[in-house]
């Protein structure tokens, strides 16, 4: 499985877990839809379930007149998403990142979900 690909899968995998509290396990193997697992995409997941508060306040330093409940599903996924990799995985470039955050709001998300991904994570990214 490409990256790209286990990133997309962790996004809906995400959005379960956020819409529906089901259990990271259940929701990785729900998305899988029998394809065989993966470690990336099992990282990303977990990762961001473990990590959530970390990440969210992360996020919610860098919201500007929103609150992080107020986002729209797939856009605080999404960034949850991505800053995880961003604090958590030190073997992906920054640019990758927000790149790859960029262009999955650009098919999951709404027509300005992509330049609010990328404002969101260009400044976490300068407090790294």
């Amino acid at each position: 499985m490409k990256r790209r690909t286990a990133r997309e899968k962790a996004l809906q995998a995400l959005f379960q877990i956020d819409v529906s509290e089901v259990e990271p396990d259940a929701a990785i193997e729900h998305v899988l839809d029998e394809a065989p697992s993966n470690d990336f995409l099992n990282e990303l997941v977990n990762g961001v379930v473990i990590n959530k508060a970390v990440i969210d306040e992360t996020i919610k330093k860098h919201l500007e007149n929103w609150t992080i409940e107020r986002l729209a599903t797939v856009d605080r996924n999404l960034l949850r998403l991505s800053v995880y990799e961003l604090l958590f995985c030190k073997d992906t470039p920054p640019n990758v990142v927000i790149d790859e955050g960029i262009e999955i709001a650009k098919m999951y998300g709404d027509d300005q979900s992509s330049k609010f991904i990328n404002g969101v994570l260009s400044k976490i990214k300068q407090q790294l």
